[in-house]
């Protein structure tokens, strides 16, 4: 895990009312100290949650990072009269150190509290945002000597609404400086809805502008942004805002315990979503160097937009930030699908289609959590058509991605053990198969599996003194190997710098006679800091 800490920079999500824009106001961490003692194992909310106590972000930082809070005498960085807090002896010094968690409270103006009471919209908050990296800059400077180099940089993370402030300021050249920009190291988004919010299936319209509601309208966010839409879409990344490489988005599952509106939000957010923002539109893509469509490092997890079961408290999301911004090494997975067969009943010359739900449970070892949690029951796996994996004519669609995950030296169980390993279960559901447009009953058993097996991932990074910086990965799956990497993999190429190793499917974990699957995972594995 690097040493170097950048000072982090939180801006929070949506306020709708004054009301609770007085409830941030009066919050000094604007939600991002909010702790959590109670986690949902399973999507049956009859039963009882779990107990485990996350102490909440802020908390956490300070205490495992040595991170510091930049309050000082009841004051704000961006207050008059505000002045550095003293170093560990008592002493007065400048600005404040690069470890810093800085709450960027922009709502102040707008609560009854401390502003006038009216909402801004989302381009001031923008601008806002510009003004504060700068002052930190200049804060940083003159605690560590960066002053007029190109040294500082920040971490930009941000709950919902508070990702599109960020992609404003980052898209948009006419809100924030290039010289603010730049400082932006890596960027992270809890539950944002960066293709908007979709309320009975239809886009939040653009002339509901009560509260700033229409922020979340498509035409809107395409004009803030100052980026045209794509097919209708707003959650692309143009690269010359920010490296896609250096961008996290952390998407929620669980819209049964989002409790707005006394859950009406869930309800017309509808399956698929945290309770507000909808899977597909809370993730990022981007066009590679060949002009592909690429996803962002993205992760999932079974939480809610906010609220007892939120994702900023969660401890889930909470080691996916600190993985993201401080761990060790990348690891993209894919599931690349060689073929899909069929039911042997199913007449040759039929209209078939079916739905593909491939599910994904990405855990460290030794820990109690998913960094990347994909379920059918919970509305988070990937799909495929069967049409789609069988067209010639969209080979991209047989490469499917599940998810990023980074492995940290610090988390390690054993810090003499070399090796970062992790668990990965794959699974492929039977789907539903349409045979002329019609439901296939025969054969058909719900929730039956055309694939699932458990990975196990160990991979030991080049060391320091090794000239010839070779990697070691073993694998071995739960069905041949009982629990252990035992069988060592090569990669077979490096692509963009990453390497690429390709773990063939298990036998065992395959339905070998028809309907059936057959692929392989592919790793794509580099160095991270």
């Amino acid at each position: 895990m690097t040493d170097k800490r950048y000072p982090i920079i939180y801006v929070r999500g949506y306020a709708m009312t004054a009301n609770e824009r007085d409830e941030t106001t009066a919050d000094p961490f604007c939600g991002f100290n909010v702790g959590s003692t109670v986690y949902r194992a399973t999507v049956d909310k009859t039963a009882a949650a779990q107990k485990f106590v996350f102490e909440s972000p802020v908390v956490r930082l300070l205490a495992d990072f040595q991170y510091m809070s930049v309050y000082q005498n009841g004051l704000d960085i961006l207050d008059e009269d505000w002045k550095p807090p003293p170093d560990e002896t008592g002493a007065d010094v400048d600005g404040i150190p690069s470890a810093s968690v800085i709450i960027y409270r922009y709502y102040e103006t707008g609560s009854d509290l401390l502003g006038d009471g009216k909402a801004r919209d989302i381009m001031a908050y923008a601008k806002g945002l510009n003004d504060l990296i700068l002052r930190v800059k200049d804060l940083v400077a003159k605690r560590e000597g960066a002053a007029g180099s190109d040294d500082f940089r920040c971490y930009l993370v941000a709950h919902s609404m508070g990702g599109l402030v960020c992609r404003a300021f980052l898209q948009n050249p006419a809100l924030g400086d290039d010289k603010a920009r730049k400082c932006v190291d890596k960027f992270f988004t809890y539950a944002t809805p960066h293709n908007g919010i979709d309320i009975g299936g239809v886009n939040v319209p653009s002339w509901l502008t009560a509260n700033e509601i229409n922020t979340f309208n498509r035409d809107k966010i395409a004009e803030f942004l100052a980026t045209p839409k794509f097919n209708d879409r707003v959650d692309y990344l143009p690269p010359t805002a920010i490296a896609p490489e250096r961008v996290f988005c952390m998407v929620g599952s669980n819209r049964g315990d989002y409790e707005v509106a006394m859950g009406a939000s869930r309800m017309f957010a509808g399956h698929g979503s945290d309770g507000l923002v909808r899977v597909e539109n809370a993730t990022l893509c981007f066009f590679d160097k060949d002009g592909k469509e690429r996803p962002v490092a993205t992760a999932y997890t079974y939480r809610s937009h906010s609220g007892y079961f939120g994702i900023v408290n969660s401890e889930e999301a909470f080691q996916n930030l600190v993985r993201f911004l401080f761990g060790d090494v990348r690891v993209d997975l894919w599931f690349d699908v060689d073929s899909v067969i069929l039911p042997p009943d199913i007449p040759k010359d039929a209209d078939v289609d079916a739905l593909y739900q491939v599910e994904l449970l990405a855990a460290p070892r030794g820990k109690r959590w998913y960094l990347s949690r994909r379920v059918a029951e919970e509305d988070s796996p990937a799909c495929r058509t069967h049409k789609e994996l069988t067209n010639p004519a969209t080979p991209e669609k047989r490469s499917i991605y599940l998810s990023t995950v980074f492995l940290s030296n610090k988390a390690r169980v054993k810090q003499d053990r070399p090796t970062l390993a992790y668990a990965m279960t794959l699974g492929v559901r039977v789907p539903d198969y349409q045979v002329n447009k019609k439901f296939w009953v025969d054969g058909h058993y719900e929730g039956s599996s055309l694939f699932r097996d458990t990975l196990i991932i160990e991979i030991e990074p080049p060391a320091a003194d090794d000239t010839t910086r070779t990697w070691k990965v073993k694998y071995g799956w739960q069905s041949d190997t009982a629990g252990r990497a035992t069988v060592p993999t090569n990669y077979n190429d490096v692509i963009d710098g990453k390497l690429q190793f390709v773990v063939p499917l298990s036998t065992k974990g395959a339905v070998l006679a028809a309907p059936s699957i057959s692929g392989k995972v592919r790793l794509s594995v580099s160095a991270w800091s």
